[in-house]
């Protein structure tokens, strides 16, 4: 019989693509790691991993075993789960992903789904939106906050939750100016923004590109933190979305000032995978996410 750690174990190879990362992952020794992978290769008379001096990825029989084993592992993880339920209690780790712009908005809805369920365990990964789409598909992460014109409703559920907007947050010394601003005089400003493979750079690039701009970018980085910093410190301003700042609140040293001419908004959504049964965790988020609008 197959052992669940095996499964475990496989998919997180899958994951991990090494040998090493994926042992120190599950918390096993190496040696013993692939020697459980060699186990269960013998058990089920294929062979899982190409193997040379280095993980060489997977077999076709292989991939199959682990679309298979992440079926297996999700079903035993909602067993749990609805045993839980049944009890009157959900409980369990939810693993979402999230864009970095939506972390802000990400943590208030931690807030109102612990209020309502106090057993759920959120994990909040930042990612892309590229990166959540797949890690979606693949069973790696319960559900997605990201753009809703970046995720399609192809046998997922899609729950819109706002729009995201923009501000300049400069810092004192770079400007004297009052009310909205157009795109054109940020242009103007030298730049921190996020690196381009992500979304929100992408989106900050078209609408640039659009009006026949050329911004200053002197800095590109994987989050805001750094970016959030330079203003503070007098280096540089940036574009972030409105509810970041919002929640923020000021930030000694910056001016804040929203962005128009031309207006933008970009929608932003929960996405999560259509399950029959549902995990009784992404239920009861999907019930918060409604009760939200």
């Amino acid at each position: 019989m197959i052992d669940l750690k095996d499964l475990q174990l496989l998919t997180a190879l899958a994951r991990h693509k090494h040998f090493a990362k994926a042992a120190e992952a599950c918390g096993i020794s190496q040696p013993a790691f692939s020697m459980r992978i060699r186990g269960l290769e013998g058990r089920l008379g294929v062979s899982i991993v190409r193997r040379a001096n280095r993980f060489q990825g997977l077999t076709e029989e292989g991939e199959m075993i682990v679309r298979r084993a992440r079926r297996i592992l999700d079903d035993t993880k909602a067993l749990e789960q609805e045993v839980q339920a049944a009890r009157g209690e959900i409980t369990g780790t939810l693993i979402l992903g999230v864009v970095p712009t939506a972390l802000a908005f990400t943590g208030q809805l931690t807030r109102r789904l612990h209020e309502a369920h106090p057993r759920i365990v959120t994990r909040i990964e930042a990612m892309s939106a590229t990166a959540i789409q797949h890690k979606l598909d693949d069973g790696l992460i319960d559900g997605g906050v990201t753009y809703g014109d970046s995720i399609g409703t192809d046998l997922r559920i899609v729950q819109p939750l706002y729009e995201e907007t923009y501000v300049l947050l400069a810092p004192v010394h770079m400007s004297d100016e009052t009310g909205p601003l157009p795109w054109a005089r940020v242009a103007e400003y030298p730049l921190s923004l996020l690196e381009p493979q992500m979304q929100n750079r992408r989106i900050l690039n078209h609408i640039f590109a659009e009006q026949g701009l050329h911004p200053q970018v002197v800095a590109e980085t994987s989050g805001f933190t750094a970016s959030l910093v330079m203003a503070r410190e007098g280096l540089a301003a940036t574009v972030l979305p409105a509810i970041l700042v919002a929640s923020l609140g000021a930030l000694e040293g910056t001016i804040v000032r929203p962005l128009t001419d031309p207006d933008v908004s970009k929608p932003i959504c929960l996405a999560t995978l259509e399950r029959d049964p549902d995990l009784p965790t992404i239920a009861a988020l999907r019930v918060v996410v409604a009760s939200l609008s």
